[in-house]
């Protein structure tokens, strides 16, 4: 089996609402990379990558590495070796992890396909057949995200993610007892700054928020802030999660020995696909560190393939939090969405990544192809 054809497609894809983080806001629309993997037996995979400008990259900086840098070392490859196609890569291009991730989940597509297994046999095989599911409360209007925050509760969702740190602290303050007033202590409360805090005033604003008694509070300070995290991590009766702080597994090992967490979220736009997620996963637990499923902005390709990744993996065992396809898209390329109800993602169990591309909606979305 061969790679005969790469086509990419960089989308702009229209979202429901604004979303705010530590680090910055979208709105109206959010840019993507769809890819497709064609083989000479007909089997075709499917990819998608995500970056943000910044927290990682430009989506037009992934189209292009795939485009000019990947394309050359992937056609005419066996598309099964997949540990040898990505150590290629690794040697044709420096970081751009998005854009692995996307090359090496449509491997994965390919090999499952041609096995007729899902992706997570694959992998070591389901250790979970569902996921419980995280929504982020980051629609700077507080009172719009409550309203759907108590629709979700009265559907069966019960965790529901903070993003703080891109206002004031009063504010989120404000934000966080607003939750407590009108959702009650019937739900899970996590907060998560992306890196919104100074590491000088962390601490003590930390401390004001513990008493809102939430599971875990993610990356409040700068990635690079490794000393500050390490303290907050030992000062805090609450876990810290590093998010940021961790795209490698070097960076997972260094967070292990810095004591700088006491959870690691995994993406696979951060690790660079599955392969280098269970990694970061395998360090983590070997340490006693629970792990969860972080997202960017990825929609209903990636976001599977990442479940079959948590599907097989016991230690990620902390949820995740897929939900742009259903929640904040308009809408999403898949022809139907992998199902997320009762408040838990239900792993696909298809072939490859289980799931089928609606191309007439990448069409109407793309702003580039190059094939």
């Amino acid at each position: 089996m061969k790679i005969e054809k790469i086509e990419l497609n960089l989308l702009e894809s229209p979202i429901k609402m604004k979303r705010s983080q530590g680090v910055g806001t979208i709105q109206a629309s959010i840019k993507r990379v769809v890819l497709r993997i064609r083989t000479d037996q007909g089997i075709d995979g499917v990819g998608e990558a995500q970056a943000w400008e910044v927290f990682s990259g430009t989506n037009e900086n992934v189209f292009h590495a795939i485009d000019v840098f990947l394309r050359p070392v992937l056609i005419g490859r066996d598309p099964r070796d997949i540990p040898a196609r990505m150590q290629e890569c690794d040697r044709a291009l420096v970081a751009n992890p998005e854009a692995k991730a996307a090359v090496e989940m449509a491997l994965f597509d390919i090999c499952g396909k041609l096995a007729q297994v899902p992706l997570h046999v694959l992998i070591g095989g389901k250790f979970r057949d569902t996921i419980p599911f995280s929504f982020s409360i980051a629609n700077p209007d507080i009172h719009a995200d409550i309203e759907l925050a108590k629709q979700m509760l009265a559907e069966g969702h019960r965790i529901f993610k903070v993003k703080t740190g891109f206002a004031a602290p009063a504010e989120d303050l404000k934000r966080l007892s607003l939750l407590r007033e009108h959702l009650g202590d019937a739900f899970d409360l996590r907060i998560d700054y992306n890196q919104g805090l100074l590491p000088y005033e962390a601490l003590r604003q930390l401390r004001q928020v513990e008493p809102f008694n939430p599971t875990f509070i993610e990356q409040p300070v700068p990635r690079d802030a490794i000393a500050t995290m390490a303290q907050l991590a030992a000062a805090l009766d609450t876990p810290i999660m590093a998010d940021e702080s961790v795209f490698s597994p070097a960076e997972a090992l260094r967070t292990v020995q810095e004591r700088a967490a006491d959870i690691i979220s995994i993406k696979l736009m951060k690790s660079g696909g599955i392969l280098k997620a269970m990694k970061v996963n395998a360090i983590a637990e070997t340490a006693g560190l629970p792990c969860y499923g972080g997202t960017l902005w990825e929609g209903g390709i990636a976001l599977a393939a990442a479940s079959h990744f948590i599907a097989a993996s016991p230690n990620v065992s902390l949820g995740c939090e897929f939900y742009m396809p259903k929640y904040v898209f308009l809408e999403d390329v898949l022809a139907q969405m992998t199902p997320v109800a009762a408040g838990h993602v239900h792993v696909p169990t298809g072939p490859g990544i289980g799931v089928e591309v609606d191309w007439k909606i990448v069409e109407k979305q793309r702003i580039a192809f190059a094939g």
